[in-house]
């Protein structure tokens, strides 16, 4: 899947001299330049120089700190990410391998996801819980296709208090097996439905060949849970869930998700069918984004979880479960990212505006101080999520590179004419330079508070209208395999009619790496005919490689 694993960072990135050395795992072309800022480590030291003058010979001392090393995207587009969550300080790594550290302000971002998805769960009738984090494994046997697909992944405990147990413990890799475990004992008659529940949990996959945020043996999400007398009251849930998550994705997050089906391939172990919503990073790359499965009585039959209808009947329940994770944040870095570093949507964004005051002279600093706490005050108190930097370590240059690089929508100037106008500076982050940079705008409460939700919606929509040009730009559509074939080298999606089976979807996925993403719920009208077999095609499929 194109992923790292997570070693310590001294093996990824090559050691200046006052770091001890220590073998490389990867090879020497993939090796980077150590940033100022090192990325994943404990602590970040500025490291002061003597570097000669150009002209005099003279020495001066040079901040190394402000040499901050983002590698270009098109240059190397993981190297690109790796910096970015380095140097935005979003985590760290974690002392096991595939283990990561979430730092404060990667978090944040995480606990805006929570805050919204909170609101949707519960407007569509869902209640918080909590399961425990361990598993008997014989709950994980019950389901054959379950244990089947999870076992490679699992992590599983065999001590207990320094005894052997007598039976091992899986550390939770999802929930399907507990949840129906309890809804055996919760629910036994059709007034006990439906019942739906959600949980904010960590889950553990032994992951090989990990990436932050992308996979990592430890990641958070969410995983909603449900129960239902009828098949159809279960297919309706899964779809309303995903419709949820692609609503989150184009309204929150500006990435514009393809939803649609799985394949049988690619449906979750266990599931009857799965939905998802698929997300193209700036590599080209698919993200599954989001998934809702309909489980139909897989895990319920499995479980022996039923309930008496009201005929008297004794019937068993049908399920569904959902989720998204921490990998959203990841999908987030590599839908908006720049060569400058990180670019959040405003709506998800820790901090929408940072303030930056101005100073040269010392009786100017109390005037300029004043003037950008009460524009704090003004913002905060509409709701605006706002941040001034009034340190005097730092200068305003190395501010504005540095909000710059942690994706902040807007910053805003004030200096001492600005205070004597009455005005201030505003820039945006997703236009560089005095492009994106409008002056003159007034203090007035009424008039700042409308004029800066404004730009942040700007930005909001504008990140959204360029990723999807960028998707739509990078699908083809094809009606051969040959096409197919052409497309994927091109690093693009393919986009064509199948009705192929399971072989000659694995055959593509040997062939070209690609596989079947979706079939979009979105389709073309008109006949179409299979891009493989030539036979008649209901549907298209969208393939891609993918993380």
């Amino acid at each position: 899947m194109g992923a790292l694993r997570l070693p310590a960072l001294t093996s990824i990135f090559t050691s200046s001299s006052s770091v001890r050395s220590s073998p490389a795992i990867f090879p020497l072309k993939h090796r980077l330049r150590l940033p100022l800022r090192r990325p994943f480590s404990a602590q970040s030291t500025t490291e002061k120089v003597v570097a000669p003058e150009l002209g005099d010979g003279k020495g001066k001392v040079v901040d190394k700190e402000k040499d901050r090393v983002i590698t270009p995207r098109s240059q190397d587009f993981n190297a690109w990410y790796l910096d970015v969550i380095a140097n935005a300080e979003l985590a760290d790594y974690g002392p096991v391998r595939g283990t990561m550290v979430i730092r404060p302000y990667g978090y944040a971002i995480w606990e805006a996801i929570q805050e919204y998805m909170n609101v949707k769960f519960k407007e569509t009738g869902h209640s918080n819980m909590y399961f425990p984090q361990f598993i008997p494994y014989s709950f994980i046997e019950k389901e054959a296709s379950h244990v089947e697909g999870f076992s490679p992944e699992l992590a599983l405990v065999t001590v207990g208090g320094g005894k052997e147990l007598e039976e091992k413990l899986v550390v939770r890799p999802t929930s399907e097996t507990i949840v129906n475990h309890m809804f055996t004992q919760w629910i036994h008659s059709y007034r006990d439905l439906p019942l739906m529940i959600n949980q904010w949990a960590n889950v553990t996959r032994w992951e090989m060949r990990t990436k932050p945020f992308i996979r990592t043996l430890e990641f958070l999400w969410q995983e909603g849970h449900t129960a239902h007398a009828t098949a159809e009251e279960a297919e309706e849930e899964a779809m309303q869930m995903i419709d949820v998550y692609t609503k989150f994705a184009y309204e929150q997050a500006a990435i514009p998700v393809i939803a649609g089906r799985k394949s049988r391939v690619e449906t979750f172990a266990g599931a009857s069918t799965t939905y998802t919503i698929e997300a193209m990073m700036g590599d080209r790359k698919a993200l599954q984004a989001g998934t809702s499965h309909n489980l139909g009585q897989n895990f319920s039959r499995a479980f022996g979880t039923q309930f008496t209808d009201e005929n008297g009947q004794r019937q068993h329940v049908w399920q569904t479960s959902w989720a998204i994770s921490t990998r959203f944040v990841g999908g987030i870095i590599m839908t908006h990212g720049d060569d400058a570093g990180l670019l959040l949507p405003p709506r998800l964004a820790p901090v929408q505006v940072i303030i930056v005051p101005i100073w040269k002279k010392d009786n100017e600093k109390a005037g300029v101080l004043t003037a950008s706490s009460s524009v704090k005050e003004t913002l905060q108190a509409a709701g605006i999520k706002v941040k001034i930097d009034d340190s005097d370590q730092r200068t305003p240059g190395w501010k504005f590179n540095y909000y710059e690089m942690k994706g902040v929508p807007l910053r805003i100037e004030i200096g001492p004419r600005d205070v004597s106008s009455g005005t201030l500076v505003i820039s945006r982050r997703d236009v560089p330079g005095k492009q994106g940079k409008v002056f003159g705008i007034s203090m007035e409460p009424s008039a700042l508070v409308a004029y800066v939700k404004d730009k942040l919606n700007e930005v909001q929509s504008s990140l959204l209208e360029r990723a999807t040009n960028f998707r739509d730009s990078n699908i083809m559509d094809v009606s051969s395999y040959d096409e197919l074939k052409d497309a994927i080298a091109q690093g693009k999606w393919a986009r064509g009619p199948w009705s192929a089976g399971d072989e000659e979807e694995s055959k593509v996925k040997e062939e070209t790496g690609a596989t079947i993403r979706c079939f979009p719920f979105e389709q073309p009208e008109g006949p179409k005919k299979c891009l493989m077999t030539g036979n008649s095609a209901d549907e298209v499929a969208i393939f891609a490689k993918s993380y």
